[in-house]
């Protein structure tokens, strides 16, 4: 229940909607009782049985409520069936009804109306919340985690919640209302034959919460096989040119249809066991019921007894009425233990620690004044050190490339800087000031990013590259696409600016997608520009275009250069060999060669091949 606590946290902004479904549920469950009592005089007349009162009852405060509206009623009739016969008695009590379920069904509409605001705003905040929280987390939470994983979590997970939790709520709004109007009512009939009944109800509500004991952890266990399976699903989508390459569709449909018997066979026993619900406790209810109609009918045949045959079939009827209320809740229970699952999972991830943590001090730093500064730095992703007591001076106005093998700790840097990762030990500076210091959005807001996969949206080519600016006008986005080469070919697109360029960029050639995100960076004109091998995965035409767009973006800046290509770094003021971690070498690309050492074979390896 902890965690249904947690969910009805995001039902506070809309409380007074809340309010009102208690309000209306109330005037509903009046009426609903009121729509069977009514019946009671009807049997009454029809069967000649009706209490004939010829003096009107006086009131004499709530004591004897149910004695003045009973008798006042009676009197009534008693003048119809007098003045004007039986039929018109009868009459009363029909146009009576339908005026008694006509505000019974219109209460109910209005309960569940204005439920529908508290529901879809709380499903609203609730996936506000998680999307906000994802993309707070700092990047070394997603390498640990599946894509389709999170999918589910923001999407079946909260379905789910949505289905179980939030639907309950209107239950547990309106039929303890029910309940309680229906069993004032059985009491002011027969405070005898209630309390027999209620003998009966406590052992049946055991008995229905004996089967639902495991339905929380089986529904734990689906939600997670759901993620697992979209996590595949991804995957798959994402890597069906390799699969279709190396003949893997064999391989992979078989783990897919794994995936799917695992989840099968958890849902059966999940909707098996939730289906044993409304059977058995109906079955539980007809039992009462007729236990019931033996232990009341003796006590209506009896000499002694002050039940009348028609009270004590409306009372039947409003037993009847108080069954679905309690099946309801029973209900609830199963659909709470099954949405504690899915709100356990969300809120694994709302309730994760940020690792990078801004001081509550934090500078908003602007400008950025003398230069960059590695001192000291360690770093380790698991448990191998990737940077080892790293040293790194980068002034300002100057180019530094950075070169190495694979797995040197070139882009580690990159993502340092940046704060994408927190050091292990040492520190970044930038003008002194220790970059744990500043807030994230200021120190991001002074570096520019172009990473070797480009990473763009959905949407239009200027939205885009309005990215890195939002209040730019359509004269700067235009100089920014002039600057990265990127002019010419989005005036040829079909709408040009305005064209879609599909998921991820899809309708543009690699080389495009390259330059658009050059844009992007040039209009955002920050004063460090961070380039992660931003021309390696390109042709030669395209490189050439690209590398003369970041030339022209580098001019005037502070830049650190992680290059594959090594012929795209000789312009750098200084160029910086990494191995395993550590500088080898460092110097201009002159330098480096005359130093016939570890930079000269790199280049030679690059000539070769």
């Amino acid at each position: 229940m902890d965690y249904f606590k947690k969910i009805l946290r995001f039902a506070k902004p809309y409380g007074k909607y809340g309010y009102l479904n208690i309000f209306f549920n109330v005037l509903y469950s009046i009426f609903n009782v009121l729509s069977i009592i009514i019946f009671i005089p009807t049997l009454g007349i029809l069967f000649g049985t009706q209490e004939k009162v010829t003096v009107a009852p006086i009131y004499d405060g709530l004591g004897n409520l149910k004695e003045y509206a009973e008798g006042s009623l009676n009197y009534f009739l008693t003048e119809q069936m007098a003045n004007d016969g039986p039929l018109a008695a009868l009459a009363f009590i029909c146009i009576a009804s339908i005026v008694i379920f006509f505000f019974k069904n219109l209460f109910r509409y209005a309960a569940m109306y204005v439920l529908a605001y508290l529901r879809t705003g709380m499903v609203k905040d609730i996936q506000d919340q998680l999307y906000l929280k994802t993309i707070e987390l700092p990047l070394a939470y997603f390498t640990e985690q599946k894509k389709g994983d999170l999918l589910a979590r923001m999407t079946s997970d909260v379905k789910e919640v949505e289905g179980s939790i939030i639907n309950s709520l209107e239950a547990l709004a309106r039929e303890p209302i029910t309940i309680l109007i229906v069993l004032i009512s059985m009491l002011a009939i027969s405070a005898k034959l209630t309390l027999f009944v209620f003998i009966f109800l406590p052992i049946a509500g055991f008995l229905i919460s004996v089967v639902g004991r495991k339905l929380k952890a089986q529904s734990l266990e689906a939600q997670k096989e759901t993620g697992i399976f979209l996590s595949f699903l991804e995957e798959t989508l994402s890597g069906l040119k390799i699969i279709k390459g190396f003949n893997a569709e064999p391989k992979l449909s078989e783990k897919f249809t794994q995936s799917t018997s695992k989840f099968k066979r958890i849902m059966v026993a999940v909707l098996q066991r939730k289906g044993l619900a409304s059977p058995f406790s109906e079955f539980l209810g007809v039992a009462v019921v007729i236990t019931v109609l033996w232990y009341g009918g003796n006590l209506v045949l009896g000499n002694e007894s002050p039940l009348t045959p028609q009270e004590f079939m409306g009372y039947i009827g409003l037993f009847y009425t108080i069954i679905n209320p309690i099946k309801s809740i029973t209900t609830v229970n199963y659909n709470i233990k099954k949405g504690n699952a899915s709100a356990e999972r969300i809120f694994e991830i709302l309730e994760t620690q940020n690792t990078i943590i801004e001081k509550a001090d934090a500078i908003a730093k602007t400008t950025f004044e003398k230069e960059i500064r590695l001192e000291q730095i360690s770093f380790k992703y698991k448990d191998d050190l990737v940077l080892k007591k790293f040293d790194l001076n980068v002034p300002k106005g100057h180019s530094v490339a950075l070169v190495g093998q694979s797995g040197s700790g070139k882009s580690t840097i990159a993502n340092l800087v940046t704060r994408f990762y927190d050091v292990n030990s040492g520190a970044i500076k930038i003008d002194g000031i220790d970059i744990k210091d500043i807030s994230k959005k200021s120190l991001r807001g002074l570096i520019g990013l172009v990473t070797q996969d480009s990473i763009l949206f959905n949407d239009s080519v200027k939205s885009n590259i309005l990215l890195g600016k939002s209040d730019a006008t359509d004269d700067e986005v235009i100089e920014a696409a002039k600057i990265a080469n990127a002019h010419e070919f989005i005036t040829e697109l079909p709408e040009g600016y305005h064209s879609n360029i599909g998921d991820g960029g899809n309708k543009l050639s690699g080389g495009q997608k390259q330059r658009l995100s050059i844009a992007r960076a040039v209009l955002k004109n920050p004063p460090i520009m961070i380039l992660d091998e931003a021309t390696s995965a390109l042709d030669t035409e395209s490189e050439r275009l690209v590398q003369d767009a970041l030339e022209k973006m580098m001019r005037n800046r502070t830049s650190i250069v992680i290059a594959h290509r090594l012929s795209t770094i000789q312009t750098a003021n200084t160029i910086v060999v990494l191995q395993k971690g550590e500088i080898v070498e460092q110097g201009s690309h002159e330098e480096l060669l005359a130093k016939n050492g570890t930079y000269k074979k790199l280049v030679a390896m690059q000539s070769l091949s």
